[in-house]
């Protein structure tokens, strides 16, 4: 029997591990496209690899918010204690981090592709690097043939198709596998970025402040026409070029991007991103703080004044939209003036144009419709022995751990050729 793995990313590494422990005595050949093996999980975590989450698997679903039922199964075959056993197992010692972050002790990616490697080595997968598949046709008997860039064709009785989403497309990450299924007979959901910056109106604003990394803040981004919060969240956010950035953005456009009729109320200038810079303090409390900063400071003119209460970057964006005079003295500011400012740091409102390209996202929404994949087994619905793991599928789930999981859970549940 011989098996056949496209993509050598986490979920394409554990598809092969999972099918050659199961199934010792298969051919399970293991093809990837680029030179080396686990190119995007290398920049995973900033390099670090965010590995999973510490949180009980209970609660992973409710971290998944595109598709996240669909994983029950694959999330009960493999959790998070399974990745950290097996990278224990092969070396990796694991730390938790702020936010449940499960990290390699180390801080290394490396050290996770390692282990990975390590594995493959041990259980006598064959890796074809350099290996780029350019079409896949099912035989009308059982099986599939492979056909290669390089003109060589595998023919193989069961496949697996793990070749990611879109993004990050320097590691690989090119859309391929859609195309594959397609051909082959199924469904691609619209293809979207998800953890994605967000573009703003005001963009020469955003410009002035780039780099500002703001902490402890909170956002929400509101549809201003039905008056409804569509995602609030604490922490921490990045201003950029073009707009922002940062953990509670990048959570926050995961719910954006699958709004009802969010195209239309970009474009109509209804999506709002409202930024509260001083969460901590009621507005009764920051108007008292102000006017002890301004008490400690009566001569100085306004454009002066606010060093102590905010991030050097954003204060003068603070003092235009104030609309108090910047050279006017503090004890001359009046009441109605610092109420104005006080309802300005806890109310910043941006206008949201849209998201960054699919290219920028962390994670792709969109994907193999999972309407046409047994979430028991990861088999396709429309073709025998044909099976999918990792990001090609319709699932994406937020940061912190959470799509890598996925891609070891549905890895393990496809490799085992149920």
């Amino acid at each position: 029997m011989k098996v056949v793995v496209i993509g050598g990313g986490p979920a394409g590494m554990m598809a092969a591990i999972s099918c050659k422990e199961s199934y010792p005595s298969y051919d399970v050949i293991l093809l990837e496209k680029n030179t080396t093996l686990g190119k995007k999980l290398l920049i995973t975590g900033k390099g670090r690899c965010n590995i999973t989450s510490n949180l009980d698997m209970s609660d992973f679903i409710k971290n998944v918010p595109g598709n996240g039922m669909f994983l029950y199964s694959a999330f009960q075959n493999y959790t998070n204690k399974d990745i950290i056993d097996f990278l224990e197992a092969n070396g990796v010692k694991t730390k938790i981090e702020r936010g449940n972050r499960i990290f390699p002790l180390s801080d290394k990616s490396q050290d996770v592709l390692n282990a990975f490697e390590k594995e493959l080595k041990r259980l006598n997968v064959c890796i074809k690097l350099n290996s780029n598949v350019q079409e896949i046709k099912k035989l009308k008997e059982n099986g599939f043939l492979v056909y290669l860039k390089d003109k060589d064709t595998i023919q193989a009785d069961k496949l697996i198709i793990a070749t990611g989403g879109k993004t990050y497309p320097l590691t690989g990450s090119t859309g391929d596998g859609y195309y594959f299924a397609e051909k082959i007979g199924h469904t691609v959901t619209p293809i979207k970025a998800s953890l994605v910056p967000l573009e703003l109106k005001e963009k020469v604003d955003c410009k002035n402040m780039q780099g500002l990394s703001l902490k402890n803040v909170a956002i929400k981004i509101k549809d201003t026409e039905k008056n409804k919060i569509i995602y609030e969240d604490f922490g921490e956010m990045l201003f950029t070029h073009f707009g922002v950035s940062g953990p509670t953005i990048l959570s926050g456009s995961a719910h954006l991007i699958r709004y009802k009729n969010i195209e239309t109320l970009l474009k109509d200038e209804k999506i709002k991103l409202l930024i509260d810079l001083k969460p901590a303090i009621s507005e009764e409390q920051l108007n008292t703080r102000i006017l002890r900063d301004f008490g400690k400071q009566k001569n100085k003119e306004y454009k002066n004044s606010l060093f102590e209460l905010l991030p050097k970057k954003i204060i003068d964006y603070i003092i235009e939209k104030s609309q108090i005079k910047i050279d006017k003295k503090v004890n001359e500011i009046t009441k109605e003036e610092r109420y104005r400012l006080v309802k300005l740091i806890k109310n910043l409102e941006f206008t949201v144009k849209g998201t960054r390209a699919v290219e920028e996202g962390i994670i792709t929404s969109g994907g193999i419709n999972i309407k046409e994949i047994n979430p028991s087994t990861m088999e396709s619905k429309l073709v025998k022995n044909l099976y999918f793991a990792g990001e090609i599928i319709d699932v994406d789930a937020y940061t912190g751990g959470f799509n890598l999981q996925i891609a070891y859970s549905t890895g393990y549940t496809a490799g085992l050729l149920r």
